[in-house]
């Protein structure tokens, strides 16, 4: 049912931006703008509940934890770079809206590199 509801809202936003686009493109710009924060709380709601039950599952892993801190790190890198690109591209800037998805980009790459490290340090611990 949340889904429902958050559609209503990014389309109603959107019907309401549309109103301005013509006489002022600004005030769009601001409604997306707050249309995409309330709809970003939402998605930290929901973020919580999947973390509380993360952690359930945490006690029965042993090393789970440093990998699920590292995922949920990686969702929210991608999550706000994707949110300030639409955002750029919305405002006409297509150019900053694909440096901010490189930037995202590249810093979920460096981050999972220690990932990347352990699991081949694992790979050749097993095999020599």
């Amino acid at each position: 049912m949340e889904v429902i509801k958050i559609s209503i809202l990014g389309l109603a936003g959107i019907l309401l931006a549309l109103q301005f686009k013509s006489s002022k493109p600004e005030i769009g710009i601001y409604i997306g703008l707050a249309v995409g924060i309330i709809i970003f709380g939402f998605a930290l709601e929901g973020l919580f509940q999947m973390i509380q039950r993360i952690q359930v599952l945490q006690k029965y892993m042993e090393t789970g934890a440093a990998y699920f801190k590292i995922l949920f790190k990686a969702v929210g890198i991608t999550y706000i770079c994707e949110f300030t690109a639409a955002i750029c591209k919305d405002a006409g800037y297509g150019a900053v809206a694909g440096q901010v998805e490189i930037f995202g980009k590249l810093s979920v790459l460096f981050m999972g590199m220690p990932l990347l490290i352990s699991i081949i340090e694992n790979i050749s611990a097993i095999a020599g």
